[in-house]
């Protein structure tokens, strides 16, 4: 089997396997056809692996990527028909960066995403793979891969947006078309303090209502009216001593009530 570089390749460690392509499809199933396979495979790893070293430094080992490479380049042996006139590096290359890019998708998405749109990411992909074959230099329409994946254009819009979405923008990620560093966090709103203010007063409101009459009173003036406790005491009749302990008596029941509501 032939593995020199030919001039018509674009790839430099892209060995010349057309004969061998042609001899493979020509061959019935059997030990002849296995061993020429497992030539050709042999013959493409090193562009293989050259591919997964593209994806170094992204969190995932090495080795692994290698692996996931081989598995791609094997797809893309087994599903080549050279019957169709073009390279088959034109074929392999999108086909193991694609099976690269899917572990990725498979193995380190940052959000959860439900398996019915991975199913439709899956089937756009293998749709565009094997659309690349016979429209080379251009990437098939979402109308023909619905037509050829006999899927929805709605449902291709849908893996195509999966292909690219595995991980999340940065919240310090600058907004696109922004041109005074407007980032994400930016657009983002915070929770309102007042909320929790609401809520407060809705679950001790009913308890307030079981207080005594006077107990209430106090309590009135000194939080919605904003009286001082020497004002209560004098408006009351009775010392500011006895006013403190009363708001406190009182803080401190309406607490363990509502806590007690909660739990």
């Amino acid at each position: 089997m032939r593995t020199h570089a030919s001039a018509k390749h674009p790839h430099d460690d892209a060995p010349d396997t057309a004969e061998d392509f042609r001899r493979l499809a020509s061959l019935p199933p059997g030990r002849l056809r296995d061993t020429l396979r497992e030539q050709i495979i042999e013959a493409w790893l090193p562009m293989a692996n050259r591919l997964a070293g593209r994806f170094r430094n992204r969190g995932e080992n090495y080795d692994d990527l290698r692996q996931v490479a081989a598995m791609g380049l094997v797809k893309a042996v087994d599903r080549y028909d050279p019957e169709l006139g073009n390279a088959f590096e034109s074929y392999a290359v999108p086909t193991i960066t694609g099976e690269v890019k899917r572990h990725f998708r498979d193995h380190m998405w940052t959000l959860h995403v439900p398996r019915r749109v991975q199913d439709l990411r899956n089937r756009v992909r293998f749709a565009s793979q094997d659309l690349s074959q016979t429209i080379p230099g251009r990437r098939p329409t979402v109308a023909e891969i619905a037509e050829h994946a006999q899927m929805s254009e709605e449902d291709v819009r849908a893996g195509l947006e999966a292909l690219e979405s595995f991980t999340a923008l940065s919240l310090d990620a600058e907004l696109p078309g922004s041109e005074d560093g407007y980032s994400l966090s930016d657009a983002l709103g915070s929770a309102d303090p007042a909320l929790d203010v609401v809520i407060d007063r809705e679950a001790v409101k009913p308890r307030l209502q079981a207080l005594p009459e006077r107990e209430r009173a106090i309590l009135y003036m000194r939080f919605f009216a904003d009286m001082t406790q020497s004002r209560i005491a004098e408006q009351l009749g009775i010392s500011q001593m006895h006013v403190s302990r009363l708001i406190s008596r009182c803080c401190s029941r309406l607490r363990e009530q509502v806590l007690q509501d909660v739990a």
